[in-house]
């Protein structure tokens, strides 16, 4: 839009819609992501502090399974407070650092947790195809490195937008129809042309994480398969397949709702607004939550550690009663 017919501000503050639409049903749609929450925070600590303290889950795939926790932690206590603080209280106002701050958290726990999937599945591939060398191709060392790259490739992937955001001109309403602050939201806010944003996005996000991550994952599972049909007894492909079961589930969990919000948005509106504000809601509270119940239940190493804290905890609280 020409520059001389708005004038242009820094935002100081954005308001949080909460989901538009849906504002009768603010309060009653909270109870269950608040009990989601204290499930997310409470499996998760949890895990890792089962995996970080047990010396003999210290392998790669353990390893793997703590980070998806830690960063599974970060999406929740970024996203789900100040959520809640909307539905309960209308507490919608937040400054643009902080939105900027909470936007960069978000997504770099997004874009770490589609890594991890890709290490995990690099993990099983070895497991399985490779077996003979798992130790020597994945030690720990190895390991460490790849949970810095992670990191890293994160942070570097959402430094720029970070940049691109605070470059842009503001000249109508600082309402965001969300309950957390989003890069795109932010974008379509501004009176800029957003070409640079809108193609970053595309570039970054949808082809060297979403899609990339997803096409090795893809052809991980493409050899494992190969290999898991060749072996020579049922119960040996059973016992292989079994292996992969936790992991391919929480993929589904992380993958299947990612695309429909970012194809609608991107391209065109194919399901009402408020459907897809719910299904982003629904997006940073449901991986977190099912991931450590997925692992817990189907991992029997997790599993007999859950029973034991468990088991010590009630013991301890029937001594001091």
């Amino acid at each position: 839009m020409p520059a001389d017919n708005h004038t242009f501000f820094a935002p100081v503050t954005y308001i949080l819609a909460g989901i538009p639409g849906m504002e009768e049903s603010h309060v009653w749609i909270s109870i269950p992501f608040c009990l989601m929450y204290i499930v997310t925070l409470f499996g998760n600590s949890l895990l890792l502090f089962i995996i970080l303290t047990e010396q003999s889950l210290h392998q790669p795939m353990y390893l793997f399974v703590s980070m998806l926790s830690a960063v599974d932690l970060l999406l929740s206590i970024t996203a789900v407070p100040k959520m809640l603080a909307v539905f309960w209280f209308g507490a919608g106002e937040i400054s643009f650092a902080a939105c900027l701050t909470q936007m960069f958290f978000i997504h770099v726990s997004f874009i770490a947790e589609s890594a991890i999937l890709l290490a995990m599945a690099f993990d099983r591939y070895v497991a399985i195809c490779d077996p003979l060398r798992y130790t020597i191709i994945l030690t720990k060392s190895v390991t460490g490195k790849m949970g810095l790259a992670v990191v890293t490739r994160s942070f570097c992937f959402i430094f720029p937008v970070i940049f691109l955001v605070k470059q842009l001109k503001f000249c109508g309403t600082n309402l965001l129809p969300h309950t957390y602050c989003d890069y795109d939201d932010i974008a379509r806010l501004a009176c800029d042309d957003i070409t640079v944003n809108f193609w970053y996005g595309i570039a970054s996000w949808l082809l060297l994480v979403i899609g990339l991550d997803a096409v090795l994952i893809a052809v991980s599972y493409g050899l494992i398969l190969r290999a898991v049909f060749q072996l020579p007894s049922k119960d040996a492909r059973l016992k292989a397949l079994r292996t992969c079961g936790s992991h391919l589930c929480v993929i589904l969990m992380f993958y299947t709702p990612v695309f429909l919000p970012i194809f609608a948005h991107r391209f065109g509106q194919i399901v009402p607004g408020y459907i897809l504000n719910l299904l982003a809601n629904l997006y940073v509270l449901i991986p977190p939550m099912l991931n450590p119940i997925i692992y817990g239940v189907t991992r029997k190493e997790i599993l007999k550690w859950v029973i034991y804290v468990f088991h010590r905890w009630c013991r301890r609280s029937s001594l001091l009663s």
